[in-house]
This record gives C-alpha cells, structure tokens and sequence, in this order.
C-alpha cells in the first residue's frame, strides 16, 4: 500500500484526485454474505494497514469475542471467509490507519444489535413475513398524492385503538380495524389512510439513527435525521430491538400491510450527513466519506458537520447501492432525499436511471429537498442537485417547490408573513405560476414532474399554526376557511402533491416551530382532532378524488405550462386562472378563481355555462354540479373550480 497518511488537508487532495479513484474505486459486494455453508466477509478499508473481524454471541455486551484477521486484497478491499454459517451472530471490525486502532461496526450491514453498535449477519429469507415473496405495491397511479408520516406519530395517542404494546412502532401501521377510542364508529390508523385517497405514504427516516436510545424510555422522541447505519431499520420502531432480525422483519410487515391497503411507500432517506464525523464509515477509511474544506476541516453544508462527499466514487457507489437494496429488499416505491441539494447531481441520475432499469421507467419515486442548510466545500467543479440546478437533472427527479409554499401561505422564515390566503394579496401572474408548477422557460423546473407541492411538512409550523401565527385574531372558522382555501390552491396546481399527516384536520403543534426532539404527545397525531374537524379533512377528501379527473392539472409534460390559457386580477386579493382540460374528462375548460381577501368578490367569468366542481364550502360539488354564467360570488377566503363542457 502507498503511504496515504498525512495532515486532513492532504488528504483532501488525495482522496478527490482522479489517481485514488483509478487505483482503489472497488464494484465488489460490501459486507457479510452467507455463501453455502461458510460467512464472507468483505470490507473496503484502502488506508488501513490491518482490518481484525471480531465475533460476538450479543449484539451488545457478553463474553471476549472470536477475532480473525483479513486479508488486503486488489483496491483496498479486504476479507475473510468463515467456514461456517454465522446467521444471527453479530460482530465489528478493528481497522488500524496510520498506527491507530478504532473499532466499528460494518457501513454495509444489514442488521444490527442493540443502538447499531455491532452488526449481525442475517439470512434475509428468514425476515420474509408470509407473501412476501408475493408482496407488490398496488398498480402505479396516474397522479401521486404524496402523505408524510413519522412512524410514532401515527399511533402514540392513545386515542388511536392501537394496541398499547404496538404504539409508536412498526407494528402499529399493520393493525386494520382500528377507531377512536374503540368506538368502532370512526376509522383511524391504516383505516383512516384508506379513506383519504392518498396514493403514497412516506414515512420519515426509518433506517437505524443515533439520537433515541433503543433500550431506553419508549416516550424517547426524535425525526430521525441522524443516521449510524443506512442499510438497518431503526429499533426503536421494532418490538425487540436487541433482536437484529425483529426489525428488519417489522418494517416487511408494515410495507406489505401499506401495499394490501392501497398504498405505495416512499422511504425518507440522508444521505447527506451522518449522525457524527466519527461514522462507522469515518472509522472505516478516516475522511474519504467526509467532504472537507480548503484547510481538510469538515464541511457544514448540512448544519451537522459532517456532510458527505458523494462525489467520490465510493461515497457515491455506496450510496447509490443503499437505495437499490432498500428498492429490493424491502420493496420500497420511492425516495425522498433529505437536503438532495447537498449531493451531486451526477449522483442523482444515475439513481434515477438505475432504478428505472431495474423497475421500469418511474415507477420508483425520486424525489428531494433541493437545498442545503450552508454552502458545502465540494471538490472544484462538482455540480449540485440543488434548485439552480433542478433543469440540468433528469425529469423524473423532483423537488420541493418552495415558491408555492410560501406564496399561498407566507414565508416560513417569518411568522406575521401572510400569503395568498391570509391577507397578503393574491397576484394573478404569481399565482400562474404556482398554477403550471413553476416549470418552463426561465423557471426552476423543465415540467411539471419536477415540481412537489406543499404547505407544511414536518419542518417549520403546520400549515394551521403558520394561519394562526398570521392571523391570531381570527375565529376557528375564519381559519378553517382560510385552509380550505389553500388546500384548494394546493391541489390546482401542476405537478406532484404532497402534504404533512394531519394537515387535512388542522393538525397543530402548538405553535412550536421546530419539534425535531420534543415529546411525542406534542408530536403525535390526534386522532380526536382528526374527526373534530372531520369537515376540513373531507374538503381534503374532495379534492384529491376531483383532481385525479382534471388532466389539465395532472399533466407532467414539459408542454404542460401550454394549458394556462388567460390570467385575470379581479381584486387585490382575488384572481383567477383559465386552463385548457383536454384529455379524460367531461370538462374541457377549467377555470380556477380563488379569493384571499376579506371582501365578497364578484368575478366575471368566460362566455358560456360553467360546472361548480369545487366551491368554499365543499370540495364534492362535482358529484352534483350547478351552474353558473356571466359571472360568480365569492365570499371572503373561498375557492371556485369551475368546468365547462
């Protein structure tokens, strides 16, 4: 081996020169593999100068270990084979670099003990809950309605009729049946989902993360934005997490009960940082993985200090190779890139491509946050998947389109800063905008496919605390029409559509920014709430199920934006959009007017009779629609979708 030791700025240049990749870029499997009868072992270390396996009976504590060295072969891979088969033993590596040896788990295990801390050979067809092998997400829907959930969220209120022992874990998005309080009367749970005519459910980060202690107090709370190992679910959300095979199993099991309710499932994934610098895969090869400034200190892009470089074409190939295993082994539908603006693009097409070989051209979502919290020290010349970049990546890779967000609502920067809904005004060429997904000519996206709408996700306020925030003077009904009316902007508009759980009734933290660590009763959904504003979520209900027949919104084309046929200001507040539907569908026109003001508007509409699909007041008008000609009322904060035939 040549000498790579050095001072962290050194090896920055060595690490990101074309030499190092030429020399040690390695396409062989990485990890712990039961072959016939005998256990491989195979670790990428390029820098070490000795690699020990170590063999444990626990996953955390017991006896002296069983040690066994490796043997360094072509690219820095070194490995070992076991003559035995070693299911459900857990064990760690021993890597010296430049004289210092530092234990740690393996980057590219598959399971794990107790908090990460050593990994676990498993046989995967072991964890395979009954049909698994039969196990397919429903059919690949024409328009995805994206619904974002925390695993222990979904079921810590006791109000759910979850069972108490399945609270807060995997297991409690299997459980079918449940209602309120055990009323049997109203749906929640894996019911209540069902009812909503959401598409896909993404659940926040579900692989292993460091902050909650697995073994300690269930009522531990955090999102999960902290990962140790990539390729393991997180065992907090299993039943016994001391137990490596229980959660890999948990998590099949609440994917196949998602896939038999209807639902595809989109994996919230960070690849961006890692829980700490010192990462198993720090351990592994210090500094490869971590992108570094001028002076080889840690890069903050993420705010963690502790980005990783994906352009390396280890970082890269791992991360790309953790995506299509969660993709295969627990059939996952989708990703959602936590800050996708802190990894190279490059990176992201050949995701997206790769995916699409595999499973067919989009049928695997791809989508991201196309930002990073701080400017990221890249190696020269390396082009980011961020915002200003959204038109050079693929089409199939989408973004979260923050323009919307903050024009329908204000900024999220701000708490008084009022939006199209809640007094700030509603312009006509901005609403255009957000209407045709902010994509062509001198916008941020190429089409429409780019483009995720939202008002909340589980950053920043709810979209009812952001309203309340805004407008603390108003009634609970005045608030309620103002997030009816932005729901119905929402849902207007081109592209993919994508709100927070419990957003459809009004869910509140209190008026707490940022829960990332609060406790899970602030947290949690309540489910009482859900069906005291039982209201707003079927206001929610409606337009999901009246968008899916409006192909002049569901259009992802880049010639999408050719639809928008006139734009019209009837007020400060009040405006309007005419939309040329062709396609499957009784209206051939549609025309959007949406009032923010405080006043009664009476807006003029185009020649002819118009269908009142959507009003104000109830978003299910198309199941019996009125008409109207010449021209329509709208009352303060309200929404009219109108067709013609």
């Amino acid at each position: 081996m040549k000498n790579m030791s050095g001072t962290q700025a050194s090896l920055k240049k060595t690490f990101d020169s074309r030499a190092f990749r030429e020399e040690y870029h390695c396409d062989e499997p990485l990890g712990a593999f039961r072959e016939e009868g005998r256990t491989v072992f195979r670790l990428w270390a390029p820098t070490a100068s000795e690699v020990v396996l170590r063999l444990f009976a626990r996953g955390d504590g017991g006896g002296p270990p069983e040690q066994f060295p490796l043997s360094r072969g072509e690219r820095g891979l070194w490995s070992r084979e076991i003559p035995r088969d070693l299911d459900g033993v857990y064990y760690d590596y021993l890597v010296m670099v430049d004289g210092e040896t530092r234990p740690t788990a393996d980057p590219c295990a598959r399971a794990c003990g107790l908090n990460g801390e050593r990994s676990m050979v498993i046989d995967l067809g072991s964890t395979d809950p009954e049909g698994w092998g039969e196990d397919k997400a429903p059919p690949l829907p024409p328009e995805a309605v994206i619904y974002e959930l925390h695993v222990k969220d979904f079921s810590w209120d006791p109000a759910s009729g979850v069972r108490p022992e399945w609270r807060g874990r995997f297991k409690a998005l299997t459980q079918a049946g449940t209602t309120l309080n055990g009323d049997g009367v109203h749906p929640t749970g894996l019911d209540y989902l069902k009812t909503l005519g959401i598409t896909h459910v993404q659940l926040m980060p579900v692989f292993d993360y460091g902050s909650v202690d697995e073994g300690g107090d269930p009522g531990e709370y955090n999102w999960g934005y902290d990962p140790v190992n990539y390729n393991v679910p997180e065992g907090s959300y299993a039943t016994d997490p001391r137990d490596g095979a229980v959660r890999v199993w948990e998590l099949k099991e609440a994917v196949q009960a998602l896939h038999r309710a209807g639902l595809r499932v989109i994996m919230d994934v960070v690849y961006n940082h890692t829980y700490r610098l010192d990462s198993w895969l720090w351990r592994t090869v210090p500094w490869y993985y971590a992108r570094q400034r001028g002076d080889g200190s840690p890069s903050d892009g993420s705010g963690c200090g502790c980005d990783l470089a994906s352009e390396r074409s280890m970082c890269g190939k791992y991360i790309l190779d953790s995506v299509l295993y969660w993709a295969e082994e627990y059939h996952m539908d989708g990703f959602r890139f936590d800050l996708m603006g802190l990894l190279d693009a490059p990176l992201m097409d050949r995701i997206r491509r790769a995916l699409d070989k595999r499973y067919g051209p989009g049928e695997k979502i791809v989508l991201g946050e196309p930002w990073g919290a701080e400017p990221p020290a890249v190696r020269p010349g390396t082009r980011l998947a961020n915002k200003g970049n959204l038109r050079r990546l693929d089409a199939g890779v989408a973004a979260f389109c923050d323009d919307t967000r903050d024009a329908v609502k204000g900024s999220l920067f701000q708490a008084e800063d009022a939006g199209f809904v809640n007094g700030g005004g509603l312009d006509a060429e901005k609403l255009a905008r957000c209407v045709t997904g902010w994509a062509g000519e001198g916008l941020p996206a190429k089409a429409p496919s780019q483009t995720v709408n939202y008002l909340s996700c589980h950053d920043d306020w709810t979209l009812w605390d952001k309203l309340s925030a805004v407008s603390p003077g108003r009634s609970e009904a005045e608030l309620l029409r103002q997030n009816r009316l932005a729901a119905a902007i929402l849902f207007s508009c081109q592209g993919s559509l994508f709100f927070l759980a419990g957003e459809e009734f009004a869910r509140t933290k209190n008026g707490v920014k940022n829960t990332y660590n609060a406790s899970p009763e602030l947290n949690r959904l309540d489910w009482g709430r859900a069906w005291a504003n039982e209201g707003l979520a079927d206001y929610y209900r409606g337009l999901i199920a009246l968008r899916k027949q409006l192909p002049g919104l569901c259009d992802k084309s880049p010639g999408a934006g050719a639809r928008l046929l006139a734009a019209d200001q009837f007020t400060a507040g009040c405006a309007g959009i005419l939309l040329d539907n062709a396609g499957d569908s009784p209206w051939r026109r549609l025309c959007l007017i949406f009032n923010g003001g405080e006043d009664t508007v009476d807006a003029e509409l185009p020649d002819g009779l118009w269908d009142v699909l959507a009003d104000g007041d109830s978003s299910f008008r198309w199941q019996a629609p009125y008409q109207l000609q010449h021209s329509a009322m709208l009352g303060p904060a309200s929404a009219l979708i109108l067709g013609q035939r």
